[in-house]
């Protein structure tokens, strides 16, 4: 697989690499069994790069990752932190971050986590230097390697790419999202900041196996966070309202190439992008995680299907979303 450098990290990672949300809660009930089937394939088709969070599953996803992780030292895992504590930014401290630190190496098996990210805090915890200097004395206590944020808007992702020791910043990405061309992919290549594109597939959207029909289920985020009564709504499909997601998916169907899934080509467009670092697809079974990686092996997409992406883009799903992430 094809590797590249993760921003201020200095790794090198697989262009694909594999989210661990679906293997902690919120995708449906995956027994553990399963979930680590998902971890050993992905490891097995050359993923080195695992993001997982504190909040997902309380816990739960990190400490299945760390049972790969031990057979497995030459994985890049990246973690989150943040989001288990009321969302107001005075909880953004230094005896926080060390705490939540504490608690995800644990789940982890790790004396040094490679990858630290504030999970989508608050707008303003951005723009606070006690903040980032905090982040600062965990790496200077060996606690972590490196540390980034994950954003909801691009505003916040340029406000991160300006600190000087960010060293990447997860945003979501993908066909339905163009916003992020704009401004943040550029202003992360002039800073050398690597960026990991998550919900690559519009929380299953872009996959082109819904229809009008399909349903999920009570513990999915994709029934019950649909009008943001969770988290944030951009986070559930991407924003976009279901059935334009379906029609702007048969759209882009007929540009797939001759072999490649809907959702190989979806995964495929991000990597085109100049900027990105890696891709974050979930899975919830070794064929998802098999499919996924098929992205990496596919070539380098026509000006046509770029163009198609964009013209869909510009068509249906700019009107809706373009202004509010």
């Amino acid at each position: 697989m094809e590797k590249r450098t993760l921003g201020r990290t200095g790794r090198d990672v697989g262009v694909v690499g594999l989210g661990a949300w679906q293997l902690g809660a919120d995708w449906g009930e995956v027994d553990e069994s399963d979930a680590l089937a998902v971890l050993n394939s992905a490891v097995e088709g050359g993923v080195t790069f695992i993001d997982t969070a504190d909040v997902y599953g309380d816990g739960r996803s990190e400490r299945l990752v760390g049972k790969v992780l031990k057979e497995h030292l030459e994985l890049t895992v990246a973690t989150k932190m943040g989001r288990r504590v009321e969302q107001i930014p005075s909880n953004y401290n230094l005896d926080a971050f060390r705490a939540w630190n504490d608690r995800s190496r644990e789940n982890l098996g790790v004396d040094t986590i490679d990858l630290v990210q504030l999970h989508c805090p608050p707008t303003e915890v951005y723009s606070t230097d006690a903040v980032f200097d905090a982040l600062d004395t965990l790496v200077q206590e060996r606690r972590v390697a490196a540390y980034g944020v994950s954003v909801e808007t691009c505003a916040e992702a340029l406000t991160a790419i300006a600190r000087p020791n960010v060293a990447s910043v997860q945003i979501i990405l993908n066909a339905f999202r163009l916003k992020p061309l704009d401004e943040v992919l550029p202003a992360a290549q002039r800073a050398g900041v690597g960026i990991i594109a998550r919900v690559p597939l519009a929380s299953g959207l872009l996959s082109g196996k819904y229809d009008e029909n399909t349903t999920f289920g009570p513990d999915d985020h994709r029934n019950y966070n649909r009008k943001g009564e969770a988290f944030d709504v951009g986070e559930t499909f991407s924003g976009v309202d279901f059935g334009t997601g379906l029609e702007a998916v048969k759209r882009l169907i007929p540009i797939v190439p001759e072999g490649a899934t809907m959702a190989q080509f979806a995964l495929r467009w991000i990597l085109e992008q100049p900027g990105v670092s890696v891709v974050i697809p979930g899975a919830r079974n070794p064929d998802q995680v098999r499919g996924n990686l098929g992205a990496a092996a596919l070539a380098a997409l026509t000006e046509g299907q770029l163009k198609a992406v964009q013209t869909v883009y510009d068509e249906l799903i700019r009107p809706q979303i373009h202004n509010r992430w």
